[in-house]
């Protein structure tokens, strides 16, 4: 399996509009970058390789990945439109999406828990969600909807009918086949010049596509983890979210021996 991880943004909604401030995947937690841990996560589940989508100021991302990851484990991949959508950040990455691979796909500005990540790899369906039910609703939050147990909507706005709802943190895995509808959809909204689409709305049309079922979701709620958007994000990630996963020692997905 590899993992695509989006880390091109500029972070208008952390620092404002025409800031010169680091990725947030820089952003560090006890002296530990964000992008620093999500590597340490991977390997200990057995990623082969993290893709990363850089953009704005590339290089510091490049430079922490030769710090922290194992050589020949990671490499980039430059989006130069990074400041007009991220839909196209998705789409920099086709060339890894349509491989033949196995998907892990990430958000690089959440903090999380090792638990996070292992509930979605060890989950029974190659094509899977995770989602949180203790969230506060509003227009924001990214949601994934079930019902039945199937997830039926996706996204910040939701039509669908549904009788479960929770907050996505940003991972989701896909099987070969569908990583690849989902890069032919965000070429589509590209070509049809929507690039002020979330790439969230290229995931859900193709989960809609497809029969009910070939989608599944994990349920981690009560499990410590935040994605980092505006600046009261980073506060309680710093007060409330690190201290509980600072708490945490060990990863009970981890094998002995891996």
């Amino acid at each position: 399996m590899k993992a695509v991880m989006l880390a091109a943004g500029v972070g208008r909604r952390l620092h404002g509009d025409d800031n010169g401030e680091l990725p947030k995947a820089l952003l560090r937690f006890d002296g530990q970058t964000l992008l620093s841990r999500h590597v340490d996560f991977l390997i200990d589940f057995g990623i082969n390789e993290l893709v990363v989508v850089v953009g704005h100021r590339q290089d510091e991302i490049i430079a922490e990945l030769d710090k922290v990851a194992p050589k020949g484990f990671t490499r980039t991949l430059f989006n130069p439109r990074f400041e007009e959508g991220p839909i196209l950040s998705l789409d920099t990455a086709a060339s890894v999406m349509t491989s033949g691979d196995d998907i892990l796909f990430m958000d690089a500005d959440v903090l999380y828990q090792g638990d996070v990540l292992g509930h979605l790899l060890k989950a029974d369906r190659p094509n899977c969600f995770i989602y949180d039910r203790d969230f506060e609703p509003g227009a924001e939050p990214v949601k994934l909807c079930l019902k039945n147990g199937i997830p039926v909507d996706f996204g910040k706005t939701i039509v669908e009918d549904y009788d479960t709802i929770g907050e996505w943190p940003g991972f989701l895995t896909m099987s070969p086949d569908v990583s690849k509808m989902v890069a032919v959809a965000a070429k589509r909204f590209i070509n049809r010049n929507e690039i002020l689409s979330t790439y969230e709305e290229a995931f859900c049309e193709v989960m809609k596509s497809l029969p009910a079922g070939i989608y599944g979701a994990v349920d981690i709620t009560g499990l410590a983890w935040i994605e980092i958007d505006f600046p009261e994000d980073l506060e309680r990630a710093q007060k409330n979210v690190f201290p509980k996963i600072n708490l945490r020692t060990d990863n009970p997905f981890k094998a002995a021996g891996e």
